[in-house]
C-alpha cells in the first residue's frame, strides 16, 4: 500500500467499525436472544410428587426437575418446565408447544409410540388402601371401585381384562391428576387407589395412620422421556447417553436418595 493512502486507510477503517458496531448492537442482540430460545427445551409434565411438583414460592423442584436440569446443562440447554393437561400430552408433542414430557412417565407398552431417552430410572405400580380396609392383597381388589390417573398405566391394565393377574374390579374412575385420585380415597368415594409407588407414598405420609400400601406391585415400570416420533433423533440420543453418564457417576442416586427414595431400586439394581 502507498504512504500517501494510509491516513485514508486508516479513517475509512475507522468509520467502517463504527458503522458496524452500531448496527452490530441489534443484530447481535436478536442472535443472541435466537441463540438462547433454540438452546431452551420445554419440558411437560403434571404434578406428580416426588418427581415434579412446585415449592411453597411456586418453583418446579422434585426428582426429575433436578435431573432434567442437571442433564440438559450438560448438553448446554435451559430447562423450562410447563404443566400440562396430561391427557394432552400427544397433541401437544405433535404440535410443538413441548418438545418432551418428562415426569415419572412409563416406558412400558410405548416404546413404539414416542422417540425415548430411557430407562433411566424404575418404578413399581402399586394400589394404596385406607388402614382399615379388608384389601389385603390385589385379588381382594375384585368387585370394588377404584381411582387411577387418566391414561396412566393403572387405567390401562385395570380397564383391560387381558392383563394375568389383574383382578375384575367393579368400577375404574379416572381423574385428571393423581390429587384428584388421591381424593377420591380421601373422601370413601372409592375403596383403593393405583399408581406409581413413590406417588402413593408421598400421599400417605401426609397421614400414614389412615392410608396403607399393598405388598404387591402390578407392574415394574421403566420410566424414560418422551418425544414425539418425528423429534430430532441425535438429540434424543445425546440426552440418553448423558442420562447414562449420570447414572454411572452416582449423580442420578444422589438426586434420587435425597427425595427419600431407594437409590438402588430406583435404579433398577435393587428390585427382585
Amino acid at each position: 500500500m502507498k504512504k500517501g493512502n494510509v491516513q485514508k486507510y486508516i479513517l475509512f477503517v475507522s468509520i467502517l467499525l463504527a458503522v458496524n458496531m452500531l448496527s452490530g448492537c441489534s443484530d447481535g442482540s436478536a442472535d443472541t436472544e435466537t441463540v438462547t430460545a433454540a438452546k431452551k427445551i420445554v419440558i411437560g409434565s403434571d404434578i406428580i410428587s416426588p418427581y415434579l411438583y412446585k415449592d411453597v414460592d411456586g418453583e418446579f423442584m422434585g426428582i426429575d426437575v433436578e435431573i432434567a436440569t442437571e442433564a440438559l446443562h450438560r448438553m448446554g440447554y435451559e430447562p423450562e418446565f410447563k404443566l400440562i393437561v396430561w391427557e394432552n400430552k400427544n397433541k401437544l408433542l405433535e404440535d410443538g408447544e413441548v418438545d418432551c414430557i418428562w415426569g415419572c412417565f412409563s416406558m412400558n407398552g410405548r416404546e413404539d409410540k414416542y422417540l425415548w431417552a430411557g430407562p433411566y430410572l424404575y418404578s413399581r405400580q402399586m394400589v394404596a388402601v385406607r388402614m382399615d380396609s379388608e384389601i389385603q392383597k390385589l385379588k381382594d381388589l375384585t368387585g370394588k371401585m377404584i381411582a387411577v390417573q387418566e391414561t396412566s398405566k393403572a387405567e390401562e391394565y385395570f380397564l383391560r381384562s387381558d392383563f394375568e393377574g389383574i383382578p375384575d374390579v367393579s368400577l375404574v374412575y379416572c381423574f385428571s391428576n393423581m390429587d384428584e385420585v388421591f381424593a377420591a380415597l380421601r373422601k370413601n368415594y372409592v375403596e383403593a387407589i393405583c399408581g406409581h409407588e413413590s406417588a402413593l407414598i408421598s400421599f400417605i405420609n401426609t397421614a400414614p395412620d389412615e392410608y396403607r400400601l399393598l405388598d404387591e406391585s402390578f407392574l415394574y415400570s421403566a420410566l424414560g422421556v418422551a418425544f414425539d416420533i418425528q423429534y430430532d433423533e441425535e438429540f434424543v440420543e445425546e440426552l440418553f447417553k448423558t442420562l447414562g453418564d449420570m447414572m454411572n457417576d452416582g449423580t442420578i442416586a444422589a438426586i434420587v436418595g435425597k427425595y427419600g427414595l431407594d437409590a438402588e431400586k430406583s435404579l433398577g439394581r435393587g428390585n427382585d
